[in-house]
C-alpha cells in the first residue's frame, strides 16, 4: 500500500475532482504504478484535512473514468493501462455483485439516472447562506417554521417566471420540493377514490405516489407535441379525471414541448370538464423561451410548480407552487397534516439565494456545463437516434434492433453505469411499446467522465451480441 498524499496546489476545481485530477497526472506520469494499493479513505482524509466523503467521491470519480477499481475486502487499487476498459467500473461492479452486495447501492457506480443539478461549487456559495441563515435568524431556524414571509413570496415569483409570466405573491407557496409540493396538492383537492388523468409517459413517482393515498390513475396517450387534446377531451367524458398532472414543457423523459394552441385548447377541454391541472415546471424553468404556461392561460385551475433541483441544487429540496385563487393556505395545511412543516433554514436559504442574484447566477454555470454535457452526448452518440436539449440533463435514446430496454439496462449495469429503460416511466401498463432509454449526465463529476460513460454505452449499443452473452 503506498503512503501516496497528492499535490492538489495546481487544481482550482472542487477538492473531490482535484483528487482525481491529481490521481490521474501521477498514475500517468508514473508515480501511481499498476496494481498500487491505494490509501484508506480514513488516512487520506486525515491527511488532506478533508471530509472522508470527499475522499469516497475522489475514488468514485477516479473509477468512473477507469483508472482504479476497488475489490471488496482489500481496498482500491491502480489499473494497468491496458486493463482500463475490460477491469474498470464494470469489473468492479460484477466483483462486488459476485460477493453478494447489490450493486445499486454501491458509490462506484456511474449514476447516469440521476438528474440532479451539476457540481459547479454552489456547495461553497449555499453553505455560507445557511450558515448566515442560523447566525441571523437562530430563534426561526431551529423552530418549526410558523409564517410565509413575503420575501420567500417575492423569490418564489421570480424563480416560477417563465414564458412572459410571472404569478401575484398572493398566489405563492414554498414547497419542500416539486414531487412533495404536487403530493400536497393532490391531497388538498382530491379525495380518496377520485381519478388524476397523466401523460402516459411521465415522471410515474407522482402516480405511484397518488396511489399511495387512495387515488386512482388514468393515462392520456401522449405524442410528438405532449399530451394528446382528443385523447384527453375522451379520458376526461369517460372517466370524469378530478385533476391531471402535465410536464408540457421538457417532459420527462421525452423533452417533447407542448406548443401553445394545444395548451389552450387544453386548458379549455379541461376548463369544460372542471378538471384541476397540475403543471410540472421543474424542467422548463431552465427554458428563456418556453411558451405561456398553464397558469397564465388558466390561473383559476391551475397549480404551477417549480424547484431548485435541476438547476440549482437538488439537496435544498426548495421550490415554490402559484395555487389558483384561495387555494394558497389550502395546500399548506395540506403539507403540514401529511408530512409536518416547512424547514425554516432551507426555504429561508433559498430565497435569500434567489433574492440575492446569487441563484440565477449559479443557474447559468449549471446551465453552461449541460449544454456542454449535452454536446458531448450528442458527439459520442452521432447516427443514433436520441432526443435532447441543451437546456436538459438526459438524452432519450432509441435503441437499434436487438436491443430491448430491460437487457440494455442490464448490460449496462453489468459495465457499471446506471441508466433508466421506458418502462420506468410509464403510467401503469401502457399498451405501446418504447424501445427507449433515458441516460442522464449532470450528477457525474466531470465532462471527462460524461465521455467515458457515453463511450462505454456507444460501445455497448453498437456491439449487442456482446451484451447479450453476458444476459442471464
Amino acid at each position: 500500500m503506498t503512503n501516496w498524499i497528492p499535490d492538489l496546489t495546481s487544481f482550482n476545481s472542487p477538492k473531490y475532482i482535484a483528487i482525481a485530477d491529481a490521481m490521474e497526472r501521477d498514475i500517468g506520469a508514473g508515480v501511481l504504478e499498476p496494481g498500487t494499493r491505494l490509501p484508506p479513505q480514513r488516512e487520506l482524509a486525515y491527511a488532506l484535512k478533508v471530509t472522508i466523503g470527499t475522499i469516497t467521491r475522489a475514488y468514485a470519480l477516479a473509477a468512473e473514468r477507469g483508472l482504479v477499481a476497488g475489490e471488496v475486502g482489500r481496498g482500491t487499487y491502480v489499473l494497468d493501462r491496458a486493463e482500463i476498459g475490460s477491469k474498470s467500473v464494470g469489473w468492479h461492479m460484477a466483483e462486488t455483485k459476485a460477493a453478494g452486495l447489490d450493486v445499486s447501492l454501491i458509490g462506484n457506480a456511474m449514476r447516469m439516472d440521476s438528474t440532479a443539478a451539476t457540481d459547479v461549487g454552489q456547495s461553497a456559495v449555499i453553505g455560507r447562506f445557511v450558515a448566515e441563515v442560523f447566525a441571523d435568524e437562530p430563534g426561526h431556524a431551529n423552530d418549526y417554521t410558523r409564517t410565509l414571509s413575503d420575501e420567500w413570496r417575492e423569490a418564489g415569483s421570480a424563480w416560477l417566471a417563465t414564458g412572459g409570466w410571472r404569478p401575484p405573491l398572493n398566489s405563492i407557496i414554498p414547497i419542500a420540493g416539486v414531487l412533495s409540493g404536487i403530493g400536497n396538492v393532490i391531497a388538498a383537492i382530491t379525495a380518496p377514490g377520485d381519478k388524476i388523468a397523466f401523460e402516459e409517459l411521465t415522471y410515474s413517482a407522482i402516480a405511484r405516489g397518488s396511489a399511495l393515498i387512495g387515488r386512482r390513475t388514468v393515462r392520456v396517450r401522449s405524442g410528438e407535441a405532449g399530451l394528446d387534446p382528443d385523447d384527453f377531451e375522451n379520458v376526461c367524458a369517460r372517466e370524469h379525471p378530478k385533476a391531471v398532472v402535465l410536464i408540457p414543457t421538457l417532459n420527462n423523459p421525452t423533452m417533447t414541448v407542448m406548443p401553445e394552441e394545444n395548451r389552450r385548447r387544453i386548458a379549455e377541454i379541461a376548463h369544460r370538464h372542471n378538471v384541476w391541472i397540475i403543471e410540472d415546471n421543474i424542467y422548463g424553468n431552465a427554458l428563456d423561451d418556453a411558451p405561456p404556461p398553464f397558469a397564465a392561460i388558466m390561473p383559476d385551475r391551475t397549480f404551477h410548480l417549480s424547484g431548485v433541483s435541476k438547476t440549482l441544487s437538488a439537496g435544498l429540496r426548495s421550490g415554490w407552487a402559484s395555487c389558483p385563487p384561495n387555494f394558497a393556505s389550502r395546500v399548506i395545511n395540506a403539507k403540514k397534516l401529511m408530512t409536518g412543516g416547512l424547514s425554516y433554514a432551507m426555504t429561508e436559504t433559498t430565497a435569500r439565494l434567489v433574492l440575492s442574484g446569487e441563484a440565477a447566477r449559479l443557474k447559468a454555470a449549471v446551465l453552461e456545463e449541460m449544454r456542454a454535457r449535452e454536446a458531448i452526448a450528442r458527439e459520442v452518440m452521432a447516427g443514433h437516434t436520441l432526443a435532447s436539449n441543451p437546456h436538459c440533463p438526459y438524452i432519450w435514446l432509441e435503441l437499434p434492433d436487438p436491443w430491448l430496454p430491460g437487457t440494455y439496462k442490464k448490460a449496462a449495469l453489468e459495465r457499471g453505469i446506471v441508466i433508466d429503460e421506458a418502462d420506468v416511466f410509464k403510467v401503469g401498463q401502457v399498451d405501446r411499446v418504447y424501445h427507449r432509454v433515458r441516460i442522464a449526465f449532470s450528477a457525474i463529476g466531470d465532462r471527462k467522465s460524461v465521455r467515458y460513460g457515453f463511450e462505454t454505452l456507444r460501445q455497448l449499443l453498437d456491439n449487442a451480441s456482446a451484451g447479450y452473452d453476458g444476459m442471464e
